[in-house]
């Protein structure tokens, strides 16, 4: 009997061990409650981030709208030639807007 006793002794070690583990990781761990308030913010960022970036695609969208081959838009090339080829005339003067 002395032997059963020690085996289920060992084996609720064991078992209480791993709980306590599992609820370490759950309170500490990378996903757990006191990484909430980071996740929550890196969320919030990550929010503003893809709002950037659809405003950044909707100005590329229109951009590539304008240089449609088949209706160029003549300010658009004007600017590329100014802008790319470094085209213009001496006493021109060329202000960008950002």
């Amino acid at each position: 009997m002395q032997r059963g006793a020690k085996r289920g002794g060992a084996g609720q070690g064991l078992a209480l061990i791993a709980l306590l583990l599992m609820a370490g990781f759950a309170i500490l761990g990378p996903t757990g409650l006191l990484a909430w308030g980071d996740l929550d913010q890196a969320l919030q960022d990550r929010k503003a981030q893809i709002v950037a970036l659809e405003q950044e695609q909707a100005r590329l969208e229109n951009r590539v709208a304008l240089a449609d081959p088949k209706n160029f838009d003549p300010d658009l090339a004007g600017e590329l030639l100014r802008s790319e080829l470094n085209v213009g005339h001496p006493d021109e003067y060329v202000l960008t807007v950002d």
